[in-house]
């Protein structure tokens, strides 16, 4: 991915770049990196750096932290999309014997299967991975806190479980799997299990002092699936891109967007933050603005991958140190500067290819009792109804090849829209999920159910 630093206006550019200065230097990062990219590519590299004549690059590799588990999600939904599994599968079947099989693989995707936070013992961040040999090590006696399915509980030794789903499924070692299905075809060639020349040393910075301390890089072994990678911001840049739009070498769009779909029940107090769980991906509303993505940290570095899908822009901030800067406030900022100040140009409008006769019968205006509803045909071959004034109950509908359609998304996902149609071929109401949307509101010649009153409307008389 080549960056092109033109791309952006130079007032943009100036912004970004004030944005990562003052986040390392409040936040006191010995180095902080980042990138955007917009419309698929990198349109803007930034480093700040507490040495002096060194600026590390987008190829300069620094820990990653939980943004690894995006990475394992994807191998996760790649077994799906093969068939080798159905994510309401339970654990039990594929890898037996760990205490938690009853979880689904949709659960430990979504960090609902109700497992511990963290691996019992030493502090797993900063120890050798060879003291938790096995997934037993891992999880413990007592792998689960919470019911199954009930509350969102991040958990990491949940998807070193996933990890060893992977292995399981593929024969193969997770890292040589991350390799040959993401990192290959996706062009990630500074992405890695172990630190690669040229990389980051990891810092702590005193809380109190400006002095800093080296922190130590231990290989996380069984719970690498959770957090072992290295990255850069080239390749992250490359990766986000990936997640905003899909690839079917690796996974399709529809696959995509299903990890960045709310996945987990949400707490009271995410409901506040406006914040949730998809499958593998952090999701929340900033500022109005609908975000996806995860962070990361391990001791010695932080990262986040932000990404703005309706504004098709991304961030990747990266830093060495274990505490300091915000950078899911960072990442969220730099989506928001470029959005703003240079908001996407839509693509030219232009009508359809084909027009079909029986589509052009469905749209236009209906009523659910006395609610007014539209419904528009889209360029891509769907329609979408929604309210004519006000929130409320919004989808769009997938053909279904026999005159009936699907719902996408919303109280109508996967409901069954059906136009009903007189002897005469003309549309007489349409039947979605039972209820009946008529041309007129309460239209006595259409089937209402509990019927129409014969002497119709009528004021206060």
């Amino acid at each position: 991915m080549t960056t092109t630093q033109e791309a952006l206006l130079p007032g943009t550019r100036r912004a970004l770049l004030h944005r990562i200065a003052v986040a390392q230097a409040e936040g006191r990062a010995p180095s902080l990196v980042a990138a955007v990219v917009r419309d698929g590519q990198a349109v803007w590299h930034g480093a700040r750096t507490s040495v002096d004549g060194h600026g590390p690059d987008e190829t300069v590799q620094y820990r990653i932290g939980s943004v690894t588990k995006i990475f394992t999600a994807v191998l996760v939904m790649r077994l799906r999309d093969e068939g080798l599994l159905d994510l309401g599968d339970p654990l039990e079947r594929y890898v037996p014997d760990t205490g938690a099989g009853e979880a689904t693989i949709a659960e430990l995707l979504a960090h609902t299967a109700g497992l511990a936070a963290e691996s019992p013992g030493p502090w797993w961040e900063r120890t050798p991975g060879s003291l938790r040999p096995e997934l037993s090590d891992v999880l413990g006696e007592q792998p689960l806190l919470h019911p199954v399915g009930r509350h969102h509980h991040y958990s990491n030794p949940g998807y070193t479980v996933l990890g060893a789903l992977v292995e399981r499924l593929r024969g193969a070692p997770w890292e040589e799997v991350l390799r040959d299905e993401i990192l290959e075809p996706l062009g990630l060639h500074r992405t890695s299990a172990r630190p690669e020349p040229p990389h980051a040393g990891g810092w702590a910075v005193h809380p109190w002092a400006d002095a800093m301390l080296p922190e130590p890089t231990e290989d996380l072994g069984r719970m690498a699936p959770a957090g072992q990678l290295w990255s850069t911001t080239g390749d992250l840049a490359r990766f986000a891109a990936f997640l905003a739009r899909g690839d079917d070498r690796v996974l399709s769009a529809h696959s995509v967007r299903e990890m960045r779909t709310p996945a987990a029940p949400a707490e009271t107090a995410d409901v506040v933050d406006g914040v949730t769980y998809g499958l593998g991906m952090q999701i929340q509303l900033r500022d109005g603005r609908l975000l996806v993505g995860h962070s990361g940290s391990l001791p010695g570095f932080l990262a986040n991958l932000t990404i703005g899908v309706e504004d098709d822009v991304a961030a990747v901030v990266l830093a060495n140190c274990t505490s300091g800067p915000l950078l899911g406030a960072v990442g969220a900022d730099l989506v928001r500067i470029v959005a703003e100040a240079e908001p996407r140009i839509p693509e030219p409008w232009r009508p359809l290819r084909e027009v079909d006769p029986a589509v052009l019968d469905l749209v236009g205006q209906w009523y659910w009792g006395t609610h007014a509803f539209g419904m528009r045909a889209t360029a891509d071959g769907l329609v979408a109804l929604a309210p004519l004034a006000g929130g409320g109950r919004r989808a769009r509908f997938r053909a279904n090849g026999d005159g009936t359609w699907t719902g996408l998304e919303g109280y109508y996902a996967g409901e069954l829209l059906r136009p009903v149609r007189r002897p005469d071929g003309s549309v007489s109401h349409l039947d979605l999920g039972s209820f009946v949307f008529t041309r007129q509101p309460y239209d006595p010649g259409a089937p209402v159910p509990g019927g129409v009153d014969p002497e119709g409307w009528r004021g206060i008389g």
